[in-house]
């Protein structure tokens, strides 16, 4: 019974400093793979992907990601209550819900777990989530998630996105480029921001104009810190 325990606390002590070390390298380092890259692959798909510093991406495309995935992403330290608390209450309503997982949450996943459901990988994600936060700036965490976030099938990251919807960098998107791309986020195998139709279309402008209102209001000061 004993040497059982000792080896669960020895295994959960090498997890502990294992991953304090992957998610310190990741701060300084591009995430130069991810597992949902490699389901891509798996699947007979091509990886497309271009790593961009974030100064180097138009600062449009981050207040967008912010307008449709975290208004609350300067303010919060990994988790948003109120978009929790707002789910479980559309919950016991019986009405829509709409997710409450932050750009942090979003961004220790696609780093270093893989996609799907599932209470283990949620405990995972909390995990990387609280590292993230602790041991990375704001900025770093935006970086990476506009690197390594799905932005269609087989293309990840803001750069590659705006290569193949708009035949152009990252650098110069217009707000509704932004809008378009950041409306595809939540289900980028199954929307294009070119062309789009329908909600993506209703969605990528109405971001496309929450764009100033991120500006003006703020919303994205920790990323100009």
């Amino acid at each position: 019974m004993f040497s059982v325990l000792r080896l669960v606390v020895k295994a959960a002590l090498w997890f502990v400093a294992l991953s304090l070390l992957w998610v310190l390298a990741y701060r300084f380092v591009p995430v130069p793979f991810t597992a949902t890259m490699a389901g891509d692959l798996f699947a007979g798909r091509s990886v497309v992907k271009d790593w961009t510093p974030i100064d180097r991406i138009d600062p449009d495309i981050a207040r967008a990601a912010i307008a449709g995935e975290d208004s609350r992403f300067c303010l919060h330290n990994g988790f948003d209550f109120r978009a929790i608390a707002g789910a479980a209450a559309a919950n016991v309503r019986g009405g829509r819900i709409r997710g409450g997982s932050t750009i942090s949450q979003q961004t220790a996943k696609n780093a270093f777990l893989w996609q799907g459901g599932g209470y283990v990988r949620k405990a995972f994600e909390a995990w990387f989530t609280v590292l993230i936060e602790a041991l990375w700036p704001k900025r770093r965490i935006m970086e990476v998630y506009l690197n390594i976030a799905e932005t269609g099938i087989g293309t990840y990251g803001a750069e590659a996105g705006a290569r193949r919807y708009f035949r152009h960098s990252a650098a110069t998107l217009s707000p509704t480029e932004a809008g378009r791309i950041a409306a595809v986020l939540p289900l980028p195998k199954k929307r294009a921001a070119i062309a789009p139709g329908g909600f993506t279309r209703r969605h990528g402008d109405r971001l496309a104009r929450q764009v100033g209102v991120v500006r003006r209001d703020g919303l994205d000061r920790c990323l100009r810190e």
